[in-house]
């Protein structure tokens, strides 16, 4: 009897030790947070891991593929890789969660953040979600290759979401293998960050890292597999919850035949709209707690807001987000889930940044339209709890919200400050559209407009034919045009879609996205055959007649800007530092991250740290490219543009001054899907 008391007393010991030490390594990270210890380190990073305690979770333990029924998160791990080697890290970024640069620099730092070890107090799991994609109800989709970490709480009381892209198989990666590769990890990497310091809210990437474990990828999906590495995004958010997070609970789709995994399940509705609100959305809750519909509808019309302003700012930019699907619209209003995005080169507003877009849903000049037809997607996917009645009018918020904040955007971007007048927005309309006539560079044309004072300065003049001169210079030549405007599609399937059209004109409907793809091609067939009339001479004579008019018509509206203005060179120092912080110098344009790329799978990382320098100050007249540019890459000597190697293929060469200029002729040939 006394043996077994001993026993037991022995084991209570051990078991107020495990308690003890638990209790204690969670007082240890609260005092580095909370009692002014300046340095946190991987270990004692603050987890609180909200949204798993609010949220139902898959009982089942194993990870395999199936339907999650039920469950918002799916508990699983990361998958280990060989030789984790870090490529870059984001130090604005890290603070977010309190870590700095000394922690990077750290052996097992790669470890860390590629999964192979995972942090103190974290505990991953994979989200389920559902998704119209490019229109069409997919059913179930799902973390397939993102894991939750967990949620710090800053030492500014701020909650962050840490995620993992790239990390393994969770119960969601359906037939593919939850692998990220090397190009599409540094692309995120640097597109979250560049979007960031533009001044648009956007989910952030802390670390970029790679490895030695390899997968196969078909790349554009014409038969020819390449290995690569496996490489994984450390990404960080308020949440990473988005509008196919509630599409779960969609009935049967009459066209597509599919439906959520929770069909019917308004508990679990409710709950996740009460986390949403009360979570992010803290002054709706505190002011309609005792009323939930209305604080349910209150949150819908803010999400609406924010959604038309993170649309007008990507317009304002020219940046298209490519796949503009449900599951990728963040329910707290970030630009979320890179893929294939694009930033415009040569103004075009039926820009498609994605090649796999054939019909071009997601142009450009679609995507307020998009976000709005997205927006009404989630007002049905709720619709359990909060009646359409009451949502589907607000939505009406969207045209006018994203009209307001567009409209002042531009007047800043036109250096309009001081009136406003009806017309601006055709002011606006015209210059676009003479780029896209003169196929000029969008950001570079923004950007130079600040060289301009106003009107009565004494070097107006000139000014004004240094600016032309300039945007003469970022305007295509015949040759780039008719790269643009070259064939597409496969021919044997063009001569197909032709034969069934000339003998069958009818079935044209029920070709869908292959329709648009052929329309698209014929199109581009005839512009060609225009441009062959056309020499260089011609075109430098037009763009020259349509920026000389142009810039009448700015000058009228600067005459007006300058009205009763007494000190002009205050208002014009004032008028560039508005337009400066504006209109960007640098842009993510896709040949810069392509040499930081190729750079990158041959083992040299320093361009993606250089580039993501770069992209820190994408506003700034003082960065100095000379001194970042000092030490030249291997991966950079090779061939000049004009040079072919023996494949045939177009080199890519590192060539410094385009950071900020058009981009090179072979650029053209950069597909994304």
């Amino acid at each position: 009897m006394i043996k077994i008391f001993r026993t037991l007393s022995h084991r209570l010991v051990n078991l107020r030790r495990v308690s003890l030490l638990t209790v204690g390594t969670a007082v240890l990270r609260k005092l580095h947070i909370h009692e002014g210890m300046t340095s946190v380190t991987l270990e004692s990073l603050n987890f609180d891991n909200l949204a798993l305690r609010s949220l139902p979770i898959d009982p089942e333990k194993e990870n395999y593929i199936r339907q999650v029924s039920g469950a918002c998160f799916s508990k699983v791990k990361p998958t280990p890789v060989s030789n984790p080697q870090l490529v870059a890290a984001s130090v604005p970024a890290l603070s977010l969660i309190d870590l700095d640069s000394a922690q990077t620099e750290r052996e097992d730092f790669a470890e860390f953040f590629s999964g192979n070890k995972q942090l103190p107090g974290s505990d991953t799991a994979a989200h389920c979600y559902c998704g119209h994609q490019f229109g069409y109800f997919s059913g179930q989709l799902g973390d397939g290759a993102a894991m939750y970490l967990g949620e710090i709480i800053n030492k500014s009381g701020e909650r962050w979401e840490m995620q993992f892209k790239g990390s393994g198989l969770t119960p969601y990666s359906r037939s593919a293998d939850g692998r990220k590769v090397l190009r599409s990890t540094i692309r995120e990497f640097l597109c979250s960050e560049a979007i960031y310091h533009l001044g648009i809210s956007t989910t952030r990437a802390g670390t970029c890292v790679t490895s030695d474990t390899r997968v196969i990828r078909d790349i554009f999906y014409d038969g020819n597999p390449i290995q690569e590495r496996c490489s994984v995004v450390l990404r960080i958010a308020p949440t990473f919850l988005r509008f196919g997070s509630f599409e779960i609970f969609k009935p049967t789709d009459s066209e597509t035949g599919r439906k959520g995994p929770s069909v019917g399940r308004n508990d679990i509705l409710t709950q996740m709209l009460d986390y949403i609100v009360q979570t992010f959305y803290p002054e709706i809750w505190s002011a309609h707690s005792s009323d939930k519909t209305t604080a349910y509808v209150e949150f819908f019309k803010e999400l609406t807001r924010r959604t038309a302003r993170l649309v007008a700012d990507w317009q304002s930019v020219g940046w298209c987000h490519g796949v503009l699907n449900t599951d990728n619209m963040s329910i707290v209003g970030v630009t979320i889930d890179y893929g294939p995005f694009g930033f415009m080169d040569k103004y075009d507003p039926n820009f498609i940044c994605n090649a796999s877009d054939d019909g071009g849903r997601y142009t450009y000049i679609k995507q307020p339209q998009i976000c709005k037809w997205n927006l009404k997607k989630f007002a049905e996917a709720i619709q359990g709890v909060v009646p359409l009645a009451r949502t589907i009018p607000e939505t009406k918020i969207f045209d006018e919200e994203y009209s307001d904040y567009y409209t002042k955007k531009m007047r800043k971007k036109f250096g309009l400050i001081n009136k406003a007048d009806e017309e601006d927005g055709k002011l606006t309309g015209t210059f676009l559209d003479t780029m896209q006539k003169t196929g000029a560079d969008f950001t570079n044309c923004f950007r130079c407009l600040s060289r301009l004072p106003l009107p009565g300065s004494p070097d107006f003049e000139d000014k004004l034919q240094e600016v032309i001169q300039y945007i003469l210079t970022q305007c295509s030549t015949v040759e780039e045009l008719k790269k643009d405007y070259r064939p597409r599609m496969n021919p044997r399937q063009f001569q197909m879609i032709l034969m069934l059209m000339e003998s069958n004109p009818q079935i044209a409907p029920s070709l869908g996205r292959g329709f648009s793809a052929f329309t698209q091609e014929i199109e581009r067939l005839e512009k060609y055959k225009e441009l062959e009339k056309i020499t260089e001479e011609d075109k430098k004579k037009e763009n020259t007649d349509l920026w000389t008019s142009w810039f009448k018509t700015y000058t009228d509206r600067l005459k007006e800007e300058a009205e009763g203005v007494t000190d002009l060179e205050a208002a014009n120092q004032k008028r560039k530092e508005v337009m400066n912080s504006t209109n960007p110098r640098f842009i993510l344009r896709n040949y810069i991250a392509q040499n930081a790329i190729d750079a990158a799978e041959k083992g040299d990382f320093s361009e993606v740290r250089r580039v993501l320098k770069v992209l820190e100050t994408p506003y700034s007249d003082e960065t100095n490219l000379e001194s970042l540019l000092q030490k030249p890459m291997e991966a950079s000597k090779g061939a000049t543009e004009e040079e072919v190697d023996s494949s045939g293929d177009l080199p890519r060469t590192f060539v410094g001054q385009f950071y900020d200029d058009k981009p090179p002729l072979w650029s053209a040939d950069l597909r994304v899907t």
